[in-house]
């Protein structure tokens, strides 16, 4: 059995989304008819810091997988990392060091992870996102860990823009939500699980 995590705040959580799905949600759904065999799990806290997230997402994982289950299974973790850090003026310089030491507990346990960046969030400063973003992405370089960037493409895009502008600039709607599903099955994201990215032609 496979464990796959994906761990962030409201984006996560698909808050917003008519049909309660998310980007997580599609994802799972478009993701196990080729790997039936994984489990997901969704481990959402909305309005949170890389410094909350990196506090508590290890105790939640593991309490998902049972005691002897980094031994006994596959587990793979995808942090989806908010805007938060921003609202809440939390430093760039503490910013890596909370997504070094999330990605260094989750090596130690076994886990493969990877990053997925903040989206552009129409109630932010779009240039503070798009800095923050590339600051996401260094830091998962600097530990090898694949990063998807859900800023660049997703600023450009006009449907984006609409969803956000319908939704108060809060939140992404259910049209937001599959431009963010798209973007982490476009990835390297069957890759990174070792599955196919399609089904097998009969």
């Amino acid at each position: 059995m496979t464990n796959v995590f994906f761990v962030g705040d409201e984006l996560v959580a698909g808050h917003g989304d008519p049909k309660a799905l998310g980007w997580a949600g599609r994802v799972a759904a478009r993701t196990l008819p080729l790997a039936p065999q994984l489990r997901f799990h969704t481990l959402a806290v909305p309005g949170e810091t890389t410094g909350e997230l990196t506090s508590r997402w290890d105790e939640e994982a593991l309490r998902r997988i049972g005691p002897d289950g980094v031994a006994s299974t596959s587990n793979f973790v995808l942090f989806a990392l908010g805007r938060h850090d921003l609202s809440h003026g939390v430093s760039p310089t503490m910013t890596r060091l909370h997504i070094a030491n999330t990605l260094d507990r989750a090596s130690a346990l076994g886990f493969r992870s990877m990053i997925a960046g903040p989206p552009p969030i129409a109630a932010e400063d779009r240039r503070a996102v798009a800095e923050y973003s590339a600051l996401c992405e260094e830091a998962a370089a600097r530990r090898d860990v694949p990063y998807i960037d859900m800023y660049g493409p997703l600023a450009r895009h006009e449907q984006w823009a609409t969803d956000m502008a319908m939704s108060g600039g809060e939140l992404p709607l259910q049209a937001g939500y599959g431009l963010m599903a798209w973007l982490v099955l476009h990835s390297t994201w069957h890759d990174w699980l070792g599955i196919p990215s399609s089904a097998p032609s009969s």
